[in-house]
């Protein structure tokens, strides 16, 4: 027989509330790390095939920078980030920040010829 005050084994509802909001952090927490995994990956791949634009523009002489197609790929970006829900400011800095990585690259391949 159980007395109408004696504790239960089962937990308290705020015990469980945050074993779930723990639970639903972790899960979410691992979905970022495997988007930031993907992104590192698709990054990569994206300066492998700079690399050899680079190359190509040291091997012919052409300047390491396109200013008429970054803008047209900041244009685009900054429409399939509308489309996306994403800033559109974020993505043209984003893009920025790439570029200059990629202007840097293109620049030492142009010098190493």
């Amino acid at each position: 027989m159980t007395d109408i005050g004696s504790e239960s084994s089962a937990p308290a509802p705020a015990e469980e509330d945050a074993g779930e909001t723990l639970a639903t952090l972790r899960r979410l927490r691992s979905s970022i790390d495997n988007v930031d995994a993907a992104l590192m990956y698709l990054l990569a791949e994206r300066f492998k095939c700079t690399k050899q634009v680079g190359e190509l523009k040291a091997e012919h002489g052409l300047a390491p920078s396109d200013p008429a197609r970054e803008e047209q790929q900041i244009a685009r970006l900054r429409q399939l980030a509308e489309d996306a829900d994403l800033d559109p400011a974020f993505a043209e800095k984003w893009f920025n920040f790439v570029v200059a990585e990629v202007i840097r690259h293109h620049t030492a391949a142009a010098d190493g010829r």
